[in-house]
This record gives C-alpha cells, sequence and structure tokens, in this order.
C-alpha cells in the first residue's frame, strides 16, 4: 500500500481520535449578565423619589426578576453549546441583551429615582409590572376581543379578495368591471368610511368587521391579480397540450404560480387591518385593545396605555411572524426570499 493510500486510510481514525474542541464561555452573555445584575441592585438599592404618593409599586418584585434573568444567562453563558438549541437561538441576541438593561436603567433612573420625567404620563418599568398584575383580567379580554374581531375581518377580507383577484386576473371580461372600482375605492383609507359604516351597519362590531375586511380586500385583490395576470402563458400551453381543461389550469396552474404574489399581497392587508382595527376599537366597539388605550387614556392611566402597547406590539408582530412561516412552508423554494 502506497503511502498515499496509508494516509487516507488513517485519516478516520485520526479524525476520530482528536478530541473534540472544548466548549468556550459565552463572554456576551457573561457581558449581558453582569449589566442585568447591575440593573437590579440599581434598582434595589437606589431609594425611588416620591412624587404625589407612596411609593411606586412592585419595585423589588422587578429587581428580583432581574437578578434571576441575570443568573439564568451567566448559567446559558457557561453551558454554551451543552443547551443545544436554546443556546443556537439565544446567540445572535447577544448584543440585544447587553443593549437592554442600560436602556432600563436609563428609562428607571429617570423615572423612579430622579423624577425628570412628569407623573403620570411617563411611569417606570415596575408600574408595568403592576398592571400585568393587577389589571390583567380587563386587559386580557380586550386583548381576545380583538383578536376575535380581527379574525372575523381579515378572514373575510382575505378570501374574498382572493377569489376577486383570481376572477378578475383570469376573466378579462370581469377586469374591465372590476378595474375602475378598485382604482376609484381602493386608494381611500378605510378609516374614512368610519361615519357611513357606523350608519349603514346594524352595530359597531359588524361595521368594524367590514372595515377590516376592506383594509385587507383591497392589497389581497391588487396582487393576486398581478399575480395570475403575470403566470407564464407557456405553462398554460403545456397544460393544454396534456388535455387539462379550465378549471385545471385555474386551480392547478394559475393558483399555485400567484402564490407569491398572494402572500405579499396579505402581508399588506394584515399590517393595513391592525390600523383600521385600533381605529374603530376606539370609535364605537365596547372591548379590545383600541377601547383599553381609550379607557386608560380617559383615566390618566397612561402605565396602563403602555402596557397595552407591548401587548400591542407583541401580538402582531406575532401575527406577522406566523404568516411568514407559513409562506415560507408553503413557498418552501422561495424561503428566505422575503424576510421579517
Amino acid at each position: 500500500m502506497s503511502s498515499l493510500d496509508q494516509s487516507l486510510a488513517g485519516t478516520p481514525a485520526t479524525a476520530a481520535a482528536r478530541p473534540a474542541p472544548p466548549d468556550r464561555l459565552w463572554t456576551t452573555g457573561l457581558a449581558a449578565a453582569a449589566a442585568w445584575l447591575a440593573l437590579a441592585a440599581l434598582t434595589w438599592q437606589w431609594p425611588n423619589r416620591k412624587v404625589g404618593f407612596t411609593d411606586w409599586a412592585y419595585t423589588a418584585e422587578f429587581a428580583i426578576g432581574v437578578a434571576v434573568l441575570a443568573a439564568l444567562l451567566a448559567a446559558t453563558a457557561v453551558l454554551g453549546r451543552r443547551l443545544g438549541p436554546v443556546f443556537a437561538w439565544l446567540r445572535p441576541a447577544g448584543p440585544w441583551l447587553v443593549v437592554l438593561p442600560a436602556l432600563f436603567a436609563a428609562w428607571e433612573v429617570v423615572t423612579a429615582k430622579l423624577a425628570l420625567l412628569p407623573v403620570p404620563f411617563f411611569a417606570p418599568p415596575q408600574a408595568l409590572i403592576e398592571v400585568y398584575a393587577d389589571d390583567w383580567p380587563r386587559l386580557g379580554d380586550s386583548l381576545l376581543n380583538s383578536l376575535w374581531l380581527l379574525a372575523n375581518g381579515y378572514v373575510l377580507g382575505a378570501v374574498s379578495g382572493f377569489l376577486t383577484g383570481v376572477a378578475v386576473g383570469w376573466s378579462r371580461q370581469l377586469g374591465y368591471w372590476v378595474h375602475p372600482v378598485l382604482r376609484l375605492l381602493g386608494p381611500i383609507p378605510s378609516t374614512a368610511l368610519l361615519p357611513l359604516a357606523f350608519f349603514f351597519f346594524p352595530s359597531s362590531w359588524a361595521a368594524a368587521v367590514f372595515l377590516i375586511g376592506l383594509a385587507t380586500w383591497f392589497p389581497v385583490t391588487v396582487l393576486t391579480w398581478s399575480g395570475v395576470a403575470s403566470v407564464d402563458r407557456a405553462y398554460y400551453d403545456v397544460a393544454r397540450t396534456l388535455g387539462a381543461g379550465e378549471r385545471f389550469l385555474v386551480l392547478r396552474v394559475a393558483i399555485p404560480a400567484a402564490l407569491p404574489h398572494v402572500f405579499v399581497g396579505l402581508f399588506m392587508g394584515l399590517g393595513a387591518s391592525f390600523s383600521v382595527l385600533v381605529a374603530a376599537e376606539m370609535m364605537g366597539v365596547k372591548s379590545g385593545l383600541g377601547w383599553y388605550l381609550q379607557w386608560a387614556q380617559g383615566w390618566a392611566s397612561y402605565s396602563n396605555m403602555y402596557a397595552a402597547l407591548i401587548v400591542m406590539a407583541l401580538v402582531f408582530s406575532g401575527l406577522i411572524t406566523l404568516l411568514f412561516r407559513l409562506r415560507d412552508r408553503l413557498l418552501a423554494w422561495q424561503k428566505g426570499v422575503v424576510r421579517w
């Protein structure tokens, strides 16, 4: 056996015998743990400045929670890759985990510690904990009502927009009549129709569903229409050569080819529906996140308003993320083309 063959034969054994590299400490995680621990010490040791009332509640609980988070980050930094997917998910967020406690510390200092910002318009972080702990039934009920209202309006607008877009993109005769309506009514903001909707519909809830559906219908219709109309004619010719009928061409050729455009319309419609949802709830709906914001402002409970805004941001961002996950699953060949 030649020396080259011997070296090749010995390569797997040598690689197997070579020890795995030792796990290194996650230095960014240690820095993040130190930053969160410093925030906990600042919150605990620096007394709050009393302005018009005894003290901010849940200050000690906030400090303890931050200290526990610092301990978890320190353990993650030490264990590293042995945590598997948890470490892989957390590691890219390392710089943010260092910056966030600094932002929280500045927020804590200018509100609870020095009272530089006027009360009650600005509240410290622990005031949000008080809202979530004491007012969670009202906030949770508002969230559920908003999600139910959004689901009804968005599904109605998405389904009707998809069907309209497919029909208009496939039939030139139908497009002749629908196109002027789209150009005339589509650009009008749905919120501008609030007075008319509340007048013509029997309840404020039904009016809100209609307005959310209208805000979703326009972008879904336009993008679906564009997707169907832009399908390569060669696909139709090949399918007709193999004996495909018109129904097959629509369901198995036009719609699958237009799905990337459809999802763009769904994303745009979902973003527009959020705005209409909040505006409609502020105008007439008796429960929801928009109603909760208006209620909190009316009672000068600005900490409740900030807590609702955080919930709103997390929920709406999560819904868009779910839509992106669905897109990546259905359109695996285009995964990563559109990012969120």
